[in-house]
């Protein structure tokens, strides 16, 4: 059995998580035996499903398991049969916002990556993406507008009057900052920040910190971006950013956007992380009850979170390493799900892939 620091808190949600996760729990399998790792997978509910099942969407028993383990793996939440429930206490707000919360994950990592065979998935031409590219977008998670206050709509003489409020401190801005400049150590080195220091006051305390913390690390470049030119460059030339920093707002949007740029939500895993090494991994799309149950849905974007979660939580870049080689060597051979497939390509199953991916982690990372 493994030691209860081992443990990762499995919680699947709703729509296409349960199958999906039973996938990845293939993958996963074989890292152990390939990397002689024992690791504690306790599953969980969450969601649509811990609504029908415990009448809410964060049961406290779940709550609890994931205060005993040492990650989570989660999958998605939500769907149209838990809609007609009041805003608060549908799944996606009832569950993930609290679990950030609770467990103070203050900064969300979401690398975009475009395999150089998949350059047909993406939007933009292809002579802006040839040969592929990998950015990382950084965002604050727990400030800035989405959380600052008055956040109020009250009536006036002649309507209503809304308010949101943008807060930032120092010590905010310095830990996820300091979150970036370790990614870019292991990466290529540069950090671009995107904000609006032109006619945000935010922004201009933002450049102020992230230059402070800048000078501790002095093989890193940094620059400035204004976020509107950002999400220009994403569409022109994404292979200029490294890493990508940003508060809350523009990390949401930038963050979508560089989903888009890939081609496909599938292959976009993320971690959420806060101080220590626990963090929460899950993949960058959504539920997708429309082929929820059908076996379709690409595992790639949880496959890779499990990945990052045994990274940066478990302490095992080396298992890291074989999970992504083995789905780039997939990739590479030619393996699609119907989000990656061309027009008359064989497309893979969910299961299908997960095993071909699994096959490769226990050949040797890559090989076929």
């Amino acid at each position: 059995m493994a030691d209860k620091l081992n443990r990762v808190a499995v919680l699947a949600g709703d729509g296409i998580g349960p199958e999906v996760m039973g996938a990845t729990m293939q993958v996963a399998k074989e890292v152990e035996k390939r990397h002689g790792l024992a690791v504690d997978w306790k599953e969980g509910l969450v969601g649509g499903a811990a609504i029908d099942a415990k009448g809410k969407a964060l049961p406290e028993e779940t709550v609890e398991l994931c205060r005993s383990a040492k990650a989570i793996l989660f999958g998605s939440v939500g769907g149209p049969k838990w809609e007609t429930l009041p805003p608060n206490e549908q799944p996606e707000r009832a569950a993930l916002l609290p679990l950030r919360k609770i467990f103070g994950l203050y900064a969300n990592l979401r690398p975009a990556v475009l395999y150089p065979e998949l350059v047909n998935c993406s939007p933009l031409r292809s002579d802006r993406v040839a040969g592929g590219f990998d950015v990382l977008v950084v965002r604050e998670l727990t400030g800035g507008l989405y959380f600052g206050q008055p956040k109020e709509t009250t009536k006036t003489a002649k309507g209503e009057r809304a308010v949101d409020t943008m807060v930032y401190e120092t010590h905010e801005i310095e830990r996820v900052t300091e979150v970036a400049f370790r990614a870019a150590a292991f990466r290529k080195k540069r950090v671009t920040l995107a904000d609006k220091a032109n006619v945000l006051e935010t922004s201009l305390l933002w450049r102020k910190v992230v230059k402070q913390v800048a000078a501790q690390h002095p093989k890193i470049t940094l620059d400035f971006m204004y976020a509107d030119n950002a999400a220009m460059q994403l569409v022109r030339d994404p292979g200029r950013f490294d890493v990508l920093l940003c508060e809350n707002l523009f990390g949401d949007m930038l963050s979508d956007e560089a989903a888009a740029v890939v081609g496909s939500l599938g292959m976009l895993p993320s971690a959420s992380l806060g101080e220590g090494s626990f963090g929460l991994y899950e993949p960058a799309g959504g539920s997708a009850p429309d082929i929820a149950g059908k076996g379709v849905a690409n595992p790639i974007a949880q496959i890779l979170s499990l990945a990052l979660l045994f990274e940066m939580s478990l302490g095992q870049p080396e298992a890291a390493q074989t999970i992504r080689h083995a789905v780039a060597g997939a990739v590479r051979e030619g393996w699609r799900t119907a989000d990656l497939a061309a027009p008359g390509e064989k497309k893979a199953g969910t299961l299908e892939m997960a095993k071909e991916i699994a096959r490769r982690v226990a050949l040797g990372a890559g090989k076929s």
